[in-house]
């Protein structure tokens, strides 16, 4: 038992260096190089041409720029979760808790609202394959997210 304890403390100091060393311009660069490899991957699975192509490309921009802000959002709140889990109190754990369901719903309205913008530009299809891609990145990310975090209590003697 004292083993597992020893091997989560030392994960938990991992993933709080993690996140203590992350500072913006870091986490910038990160965004930049991820949303170039998926803006990759989008231009491969989402084949437009012409006018459909100059406006999907725009409204994509745009909502990359929307989600960058929004993932520092998600950032700084894994961050306070990873910085103040040894000493989360009920009220704490209330509050990040709130902010996780607010954040996700800021998303889900993000993604809608890009959605419903490339279904009108540039019609169903694209539209449906780029809310499907960025549910599948979102689903990912956040997995992998949470196979890095103890979860609430998890480190408790």
């Amino acid at each position: 038992m004292k083993k597992n304890n020893l091997v989560l403390s030392i994960l938990l100091f991992a993933v709080i260096s993690v996140f203590a060393q992350s500072n913006k311009e870091e986490v910038e660069m990160y965004q930049s190089v991820f949303g170039m490899e998926k803006k990759a991957i989008v231009a491969e699975f989402i084949k437009l041409e012409g006018e459909p192509a100059t406006a999907f490309w725009k409204l994509y921009d745009e909502y990359e720029t929307a989600r960058k802000t929004h993932g520092q959002k998600r950032i700084n709140l894994l961050d306070k979760y990873v910085t103040s889990y040894e000493t989360l109190t009920d009220e704490k754990t209330a509050e990040i808790i709130k902010e996780m369901i607010s954040l996700g719903n800021e998303y889900n309205k993000l993604i809608l609202k890009y959605q419903k913008s490339i279904n009108k530009a540039c019609g169903v299809k694209p539209s449906a394959q780029f809310y499907q891609l960025e549910i599948y990145f979102q689903s990912a990310i956040r997995l992998t997210l949470m196979e890095q975090i103890p979860f609430i209590g998890e480190l408790d003697n």
